[in-house]
């Protein structure tokens, strides 16, 4: 009876939600787990589930070991509140479904999310980016034996750098751009997050950097951004594609080569691309639109690290 009523929620979740398969398969996973647990109780049916199962696998999810599989004598850290939060939201999200089909359950509202604490930011300063837009030359410059792909990658990689700091891309939506994409208006339509459309701009800078990669390319390819290892006519154009994981590689590569300590992701440009805007004035409901935010909420993260007008008041009046 559950198993069916998971099936039907993941089939709208996917269809009529237009959730990506990755939230969909996570989705999954989540309600997987709290299954195993009604089990355990006898609870075979949405009518069983009641505030008491809720309640004890809040206090079973706050129980659990972050590794389940950890190494024999040492500590493990209990799963973290915002992972708790997750499997949560997809409870609280299955049992709506269930209220909207008429399925008898307990309330969705009846699931408090966990309190967390402020969200760290991943920055990287001024000088930090631009040792990191420099840092494909630099390194081309290093190559004993260097060929024309290795000043390919490098045109590629200096492009890639630039558009996330230009544009605020979310990596999925980066690999995803069109080679044939027309950037004469400074602009381009993007399908993000729920397949939700927004537009990004590019910088005069991101712009000359990619015409001067397109301009070095000879394939084919209909992606902007390809992986030169793998040419070859018999492929299929899918197949030139970054991925997600490469692009994450390559700028870590990237931060580590340029002397940055601390960790550094193409989400890390995304958060410095919002934190540039806000703080130099722009407003939030432009930032929000523009990084396809859903709420505004999720954009006021970043007016703790840019808020211009306390540190002008804390420079003047604080004199010690």
């Amino acid at each position: 009876m559950l198993e069916s009523l998971k099936d039907r929620f993941l089939e709208y979740t996917e269809i009529e939600k237009g959730r990506s398969l990755k939230t969909v398969e996570n989705y999954d996973r989540y309600l997987t787990r709290f299954f195993q647990f009604a089990k355990s109780y006898n609870v075979t049916k949405a009518s069983q589930i009641d505030e008491r199962l809720l309640r004890d696998y809040r206090l079973f999810l706050n129980r659990q070991s972050s590794q389940p599989h950890r190494v024999k004598g040492k500590t493990s850290d209990t799963l973290k509140k915002k992972t708790q939060n997750y499997y949560m939201i997809a409870l609280r999200s299955f049992l709506k479904f269930l209220a909207k089909n008429k399925v008898p359950s307990v309330a969705p509202d009846q699931i408090e999310l966990a309190k967390v604490g402020d969200r760290e930011l991943d920055l990287i300063t001024e000088r930090e980016l631009k040792s990191m837009l420099e840092a494909p030359f630099r390194k081309l410059q290093n190559l004993k034996n260097k060929t024309r792909l290795d000043e390919i990658k490098m045109l590629r990689d200096t492009a890639i750098i630039e558009t996330l700091f230009s544009t605020g891309l979310r990596v999925s939506e980066l690999v995803s751009l069109s080679r044939f994409t027309d950037l004469s208006n400074d602009q381009v339509s993007v399908r993000g997050k729920g397949e939700k459309v927004r537009v990004v701009f590019f910088s005069p800078s991101a712009k000359v950097a990619i015409e001067k990669y397109l301009n070095a390319r000879s394939d084919t390819s209909n992606f902007l951004f390809i992986s030169h290892s793998t040419i070859n006519p018999a492929k299929n154009d899918q197949d030139y594609a970054l991925t997600t994981r490469s692009v994450q590689r390559l700028i870590r590569d990237y931060a580590i080569f340029s002397g940055i300590a601390r960790k550094v992701t193409p989400h890390t440009m995304r958060h410095s691309f919002a934190t540039n805007l806000l703080g130099n004035g722009a407003d939030m409901r432009a930032v929000q639109r523009m990084l396809g935010h859903a709420s505004i909420t999720t954009t006021q993260i970043y007016t703790h690290v840019t808020d211009k007008e306390l540190k002008d008041i804390h420079r003047k009046f604080h004199k010690r």
